[in-house]
Parts: structure tokens; sequence; C-alpha cells
């Protein structure tokens, strides 16, 4: 960072031929970069000190250009000046980029921050909130984003890779299913929980070390997407082990609805991505609001961590099976209700990408 301040601008060749130029005491968000890299012809510019002025901080010229757009990125020539190039069109953040930021299911303005006017602090919180997801559980959106950026920000200064932290991860969701399946629910769920936290940690370092991989992207969500049945029958197991009465025939009915219904429920927003080209959870405010309840895996965490702290796991599998049962009723309904907008003529797309 201070090597950074110190410095005055950064400039490097496009792949297509042009040269991006970048204020090395700007951090630029990797959505802005990449944005900036396919458009060429475009000096990137942000409200100055003066409300009618405007600083360059970023640009992207062809080779004629660019000495011309570097004299301006440098501040030699002034944004307003009559010495902009013909063809260089002045675009700030939000021209340039978008509010919408579909890999991570979130709305927000496109990252452009001072490194000499901005704290480390605030750099770092606003760094780490620009990678983290929008439409998730409750349990990710509200409770792990403080201390993911504590641990975040030590693993990223040791230098630990995110697939080691997804691998360390990989041990804690075998050692919660064992838990369960003893009948250690208590134990079982503070080690689930702490995997939870993890998976939510190895996504954020990758993206704030720009050290994201194909593998580990499959990794992460391979496991991710593998491991809750899983946690289920061992759940199921560890009553069936630990009850005097024997297994009653609700709870082997439980189990079937909840992994069957695990499944169902994938394949439901599978399909929903394939028919309409959006993910379920995005297309309107009430499905990103339902996302942080569905019946996934945290919120049946949290079900089945409240019904055990009242002494009850039995009961909490049974109200993940009643979760599980409606939340089906709900995504079947949203799919109904977009094939219905499609037939009569409209357009399927998020309402994170609509116009404020």
């Amino acid at each position: 960072m201070r090597a950074f301040r110190r410095a005055t601008m950064h400039q490097t060749e496009s792949t297509g031929g042009g040269t991006v130029i970048i204020r090395a005491d700007y951090i630029l968000g990797e959505d802005l970069v990449r944005r900036l890299t396919e458009s060429e012809g475009v000096i990137l510019a942000i409200p100055g000190t003066d409300p009618a002025s405007m600083i360059a901080v970023a640009a992207h010229a062809g080779s004629q250009k660019v000495a011309d757009v570097r004299a301006i990125v440098a501040h030699e020539v002034d944004c307003e000046s009559d010495q902009i190039p013909d063809g260089i069109r002045i675009l700030n953040p939000s021209e340039l980029g978008s509010e919408y930021n579909r890999p991570l299911r979130k709305r927000v303005a496109p990252l452009v921050l001072s490194a000499n006017d901005t704290p480390i602090e605030n750099i770092e919180r606003v760094t780490f909130d620009a990678v983290y997801k929008g439409a998730t559980d409750f349990v990710t959106k509200w409770v792990w984003p403080v201390p993911a950026r504590w641990v975040t920000r030590w693993a990223a200064a040791r230098k630990i890779t995110p697939n080691t932290v997804t691998t360390f991860s990989l041990g804690l969701v075998v050692l919660a299913a064992l838990l369960f399946a003893q009948g250690n629910f208590l134990v079982g769920i503070a080690v689930a929980w702490a995997m939870t936290f993890l998976d939510t940690v190895d996504g954020k370092l990758a993206r704030v070390t720009l050290t994201s991989s194909r593998w580990g992207n499959i990794y992460d969500h391979g496991i991710d997407l593998i491991h809750p049945p899983f946690w289920w029958w061992a759940w199921w197991y560890g009553l069936k082990e630990s009850s005097v009465q024997g297994m009653t025939p609700e709870l082997e009915w439980a189990l079937g609805i909840i992994i069957i219904g695990y499944v169902v429920g994938r394949l439901m927003e599978g399909v929903f991505k394939l028919f309409f080209g959006i993910e379920t959870h995005i297309w309107r405010p009430v499905d990103s609001y339902f996302r942080t309840i569905t019946a996934r895996r945290n919120p049946n965490l949290a079900i089945l961590m409240v019904a055990t702290l009242a002494g009850r796991p039995d009961l909490g599998f049974l109200a993940v099976a009643g979760w599980t049962i409606f939340s089906l009723i709900f995504h079947a309904a949203r799919i109904f209700a977009a094939a219905w907008v499609r037939a009569s003529g409209g357009e399927i797309r998020s309402w994170m990408n609509e116009p404020s």
C-alpha cells in the first residue's frame, strides 16, 4: 500500500492492443478494471472537490492517443480541457461499470477509493464488503461479515491460501457428521458453525487477494453442494442411536423429506436459471428476502440449534422437514409466476439490474 501511495500511476498493455493506465494512488474494484480493459477510448473520472470538476483516475486508449490520455490521467491536462483527443469518452464509475454485480448477486456502486485520502481501516472494510455476496442466508449476510473480515485479514497477512481454508473446512464437515451420528448434537453444531464460517472466509480470501481459480471454485462449491444431506442423515442416525423408544415413523419420513427436498430444491434453482437466465434468488425483492431464510444449510442449522438447546433435537429435525416443504412450495410458485410473466410477453430480469 505504501508503494502505491508513493507511485503516480501504473500503465500496462491491454489484450486488445490499446494501453490501460491506472493511477496507483487510487483503488479500483476488480469489476471496474475489467470493464476498463474492455472499453478502449475511455477515461474514468470521479467528481473533484469542485462540484463542476472531474478527476481522471484511469483510462484505456489506443496507441496514437496514449500520450495525450496519459497527460490527462497524470493531471497535466484538466479533464474539462479542449485538449482531450477526439473519440475519447469521459465516464464516471457508474457509467463505465454497473451498480449490479451479477456474480455476487447484489447491487453496489463501482468501487473507486483514494489511497491517500481514505484511512486503511476504511479501505479494508470497503474492499471486503465489495466482495461479499448480496443474496445469501441471514447468518452469512448479518452474522459472519465482521469476524470474517478479521480472519480474512489475518489469513492474507500469513499468505494462507483459500484452498487451505477450504480443506480445513472439509475436515470440519466430516467431524460434524461424526458428532451428529454419535448423538453429540451441541458439539456437532458448534463444529458445523465453524465450518460454515470458514466457508465464508475462503471465498472472501480468494477474491480479496485476487487468487480465485477455477479449481478453487469447483472445490469450494462442490463441498457446499454435496455435504448437507450427509449432515442431515447423520443427525437422523444420531437420533436413532440415542432414542430409548426407538425411531418414530415421523422421523423416518422427515429424513426422506429433508434429503429429497434438498435435491429437488437445488434442481428447482437450476430449472429457473436454465429457463429464465437468472438465479431465482435475484428475480424480485421477495426472492432475495426469502433466500435469507430458505431451507438451506445455515437456516436449517439454526432451527436444529434452537431445538437442541431446548432439549428436543428430534423436534428440530421435524421442523426442518416442515420448513423444507414450505420452501419447496414457495420456489415452485415462483417458477410458475415467472413462466406466467414470460408467457404474457414480460421480461425476466433481476430487480437489482433495474434503474434506481
